[in-house]
C-alpha cells in the first residue's frame, strides 16, 4: 500500500505513521514527489489499511491499495510520473534525454571525436562500454578501466555527464568512481545480486530490458533496484527475441505507452541494439518519440566500418546530427522537446 500524506503534515505526523506500519511488518520507503510526499509499505504485514486505522492518523490525505508486485515502481506508488536527474540531463517531464555515442570506448581520440560530435548535434549524455559481455569469448570484451578513465577524462573536456555497462560487482565498483550513470544490460536484467548492488548505490540506474523478458518481469527487476533505497532508475526497451530473424530483436514499442500506464519511472529506447541496422535506427528512433518515450540511446561511432563492436547498426556522426532534427520535429509534433 501507500500513504498519502498532506502537504500540510508535520515530521512527528510522518514519524507516526512510519512507526505505526513499521510495528505491524512493513518496510516504509519514502518517495518524494514534486507535489506530495508519499510512504510505501512493503511486505508480508498481515494488517489492511482499514485495520491499522492509518486514514484515522492527523496527516494522512488517504491510502491506496496496490495489487500489482510491484509496489515501489507503480504509478499509484507516486500518482505523477518521476524524473531522474543527471548532471544537466534529466530523463522525464517534458525534455528528450539523448544519450549517444560508441558502441565501446576504443582509445582516446575515437572517444573525444565521438563525444564533440554528438553533443554538437544536441546530445545531452555519452555512452561508452568498458565492459562488453559478448556472446563469442574471442570478440572484443572492451577496454574496462582504461575506458573507464577515458571516459572521465573526455568528460570532463566536454561537459557531457557519461553512462557505461556493468556487469558484475567489481565492474560496478569501477564504474562508480568515473561516471555518472550505470547501465545494467539485457543480459542482467534478472542478475538479482547486481540489481541489489545497484540499488544500494548513489548512482541512477539504466535497466534494460531482458531479450525474453515480460513487461511485469521487467518491472519486478526494477523493483529488485528501488527496494534497495536507489529510485534513480530509467527503463530503456531494446528489442526483445521472437522468431524474426530479419532484424536483430523485435522492437516492442508498445511497451513504452504500456510502462508508463503502469510505472513512474521514465522509459528510453535503444533503437541500434533493437534493430542492429543503421538504416533502421532513424525510423524506429522517430517512432519511439511518437510513442512517448522519454529518451533514445544511440550508438554513433567516427567510422562505424571501423568500429572494434557494432559497426553495422552505428551511426556516423552526419547521420545522428540529421536524425537529431528529425527528433526534434517529431518532439515538437507530440509536445515535447529535444
Amino acid at each position: 500500500m501507500v500513504v498519502v500524506m498532506k502537504l500540510s503534515a508535520r515530521e512527528d505526523e510522518v514519524a507516526m505513521v512510519r512507526q505505526r506500519l513499521e510495528q505491524s511488518g512493513f518496510q516504509v520507503h519514502f518517495i518524494h514527489g514534486v507535489k506530495r510526499l508519499v510512504m510505501g509499505a512493503v511486505g508480508e504485514g498481515g494488517e489492511t489499511a482499514g485495520t491499522l486505522g492509518l486514514e484515522a492518523l492527523p496527516g494522512v490525505e488517504k491510502v491506496v491499495p496496490i495489487m500489482k508486485p510491484y509496489k515501489l515502481v507503480s504509478l499509484e506508488a507516486r500518482g505523477e510520473g518521476s524524473q531522474v536527474p543527471v548532471r544537466e540531463a534529466v530523463f522525464g517531464g517534458g525534455k528528450l534525454a539523448v544519450i549517444a555515442g560508441p558502441c565501446a570506448v576504443e582509445g582516446r581520440e575515437q572517444l573525444l571525436e565521438a563525444a564533440v560530435q554528438v553533443k554538437k548535434a544536441g546530445a545531452g549524455l555519452l555512452r561508452g562500454g568498458a565492459f562488453k559481455p559478448r556472446t563469442s569469448p574471442y570478440s572484443f570484451q572492451g577496454l574496462q578501466n582504461e575506458a573507464l578513465r577515458l571516459l572521465a577524462e573526455v568528460s570532463a573536456e566536454t561537459g557531457l555527464p557519461t553512462v557505461t555497462e556493468v556487469i558484475d560487482e567489481a565492474s560496478l565498483d569501477l564504474a562508480l568512481e568515473y561516471v555518472d550513470m550505470v547501465q545494467i544490460g539485457a543480459r542482467n536484467m534478472q542478475n538479482f545480486s547486481l540489481l541489489r548492488l545497484a540499488g544500494r548505490a548513489s548512482k541512477p540506474v539504466i535497466l534494460k530490458r531482458g531479450l525474453s523478458a515480460t513487461v511485469e518481469e521487467w518491472l519486478m527487476a526494477a523493483e529488485y533496484i528501488v527496494s534497495e533505497g536507489n529510485d534513480q532508475v530509467v527503463l530503456c526497451e531494446r528489442g526483445i527475441r521472437t522468431f524474426e530473424n530479419a532484424t536483430r530483436n523485435t522492437l516492442d514499442l508498445s511497451a513504452v505507452p504500456l510502462v508508463k500506464s503502469l510505472s513512474h519511472l521514465p522509459v528510453i529506447v535503444d533503437p541500434s541494439h533493437a534493430t542492429g541496422a543503421r538504416r533502421l535506427v532513424g525510423p524506429m528512433a522517430r517512432a519511439a518519440v511518437a510513442a512517448g518515450a522519454d529518451g533514445l540511446l544511440i550508438e554513433v561511432h567516427p567510422d562505424p566500418a571501423r568500429a572494434l563492436s557494432d559497426g553495422p547498426q552505428s551511426l556516423t556522426p552526419a547521420e545522428f546530427s540529421a536524425l537529431m532534427k528529425e527528433i526534434r520535429a517529431v518532439a515538437a509534433a507530440v509536445g515535447r522537446h529535444a
